[in-house]
């Protein structure tokens, strides 16, 4: 018997969930160290917020919300827990 196609549907999922991850580490840090690393009397300011904090904080979490919504709507399968064997005992 070959292996149960929820663990590949399961396996797809969470490398999709680790790539999300990354992605938004790489956003958060790009932007908090990017452009935070000078010093604070060198700052931009955006809607009163450093501009580090802004984009890393703020938009990458409004970012990250939206690739969610789109991971979740056209990437994720709805698969049953159970193996089917229930039915076929019956």
């Amino acid at each position: 018997m070959g292996k149960d196609r929820r663990f590949r549907i399961a396996h797809r999922e969470a490398l999709i969930g680790v790539v999300l991850a990354i992605f938004n580490f790489l956003w958060w840090y790009g932007f908090a160290y990017g452009l935070g690393s000078k010093s604070p009397e060198e700052y931009t300011y955006i809607l009163g917020f450093p501009a580090w904090f802004f984009w890393s904080c703020i938009i990458g979490f409004i970012v990250m919300v939206i690739l969610v919504i789109i991971v979740v709507k056209f990437l994720l399968t709805d698969v049953p827990l159970n193996d089917g064997r229930e039915e076929q005992s019956e």
